[in-house]
């Protein structure tokens, strides 16, 4: 039997939330200032500064993982997730938290024309059903993913893979992935999705997005759909 060699269309596309799907407005950086306050690191310090920087260069890491780095011990990371996590409810419970233009629509599109939709994230599942509910967006993607779902987060290809295996995909090469950091550019390379495609709409630019390995850079997520479809959202 002849295997056949041709890329395969593409059948699953796994977007990032927060700065690709979702508009972030420095929400996970408010977020972090509370929970670095509440272990006594004080803002404008010299290690508060470092910290951040640390937080900016790591977006769309799993949140634990992140504070695993900076606070050392698993009880100072912990207090830092709660911490966390509970700053970042209140921000979303207090309508700061917005869809980016586009994205709802370009999610339809895409599902309209027979590619299943997986939203994945940094956040713990906690705090990704919180946005999803404050957007009433539940029911718009095939499937939602948080790290703990699939092992690992990002920069590991653990959630586009979990991704995969629960929608039925046949082929890492009919996977796209879209994101809006560098970490979603690895974990894209790394699960060999044919498409790794980069958006200007939140943490990273195109040398950070191209650096790590996007095949393209797009303005924004309302150009996925013609990108892997050809059809306009």
């Amino acid at each position: 039997m002849t295997e056949n060699h041709h890329t395969p269309a593409i059948d699953l596309a796994v977007l990032d939330m927060a700065g690709t799907t979702v508009a972030d407005g420095g929400l996970v950086e408010q977020a972090f200032a509370a929970a670095a306050e509440r272990l006594g690191v004080t803002p404008g310090s010299p290690e508060h500064t470092r910290q951040l920087d640390y937080v900016r260069a790591t977006m769309g890491e799993s949140k634990i993982s992140v504070f695993r780095h900076l606070f050392g011990d698993e009880d100072r990371a912990q207090r830092a997730n709660t911490a966390f996590e509970g700053a970042y409810h209140d921000l979303v419970d207090g309508g700061r938290c917005a869809p980016l233009p586009g994205a709802a629509e370009a999610i339809e599109t895409l599902r309209k024309a027979g590619i299943k939709v997986v939203l994945t994230t940094g956040f713990s599942r906690a705090t990704q059903d919180r946005i999803l509910d404050a957007l009433g967006w539940r029911e718009l993607a095939e499937l939602t993913l948080c790290p703990a779902d699939a092992g690992r987060g990002r920069p590991y290809p653990d959630m586009v893979l979990t991704a995969l295996l629960r929608t039925g995909t046949d082929d890492v090469r009919a996977v796209a992935v879209c994101g809006d950091t560098s970490y979603d550019m690895l974990t894209g390379r790394r699960a060999g999705a044919s498409v790794v495609a980069g958006v200007l709409t939140g943490a990273h630019g195109r040398e950070q997005l191209t650096g790590a390995g996007a095949t393209h850079v797009l303005p924004s997520i309302a150009g996925l759909p013609e990108l892997l479809t050809g059809r306009a959202a």
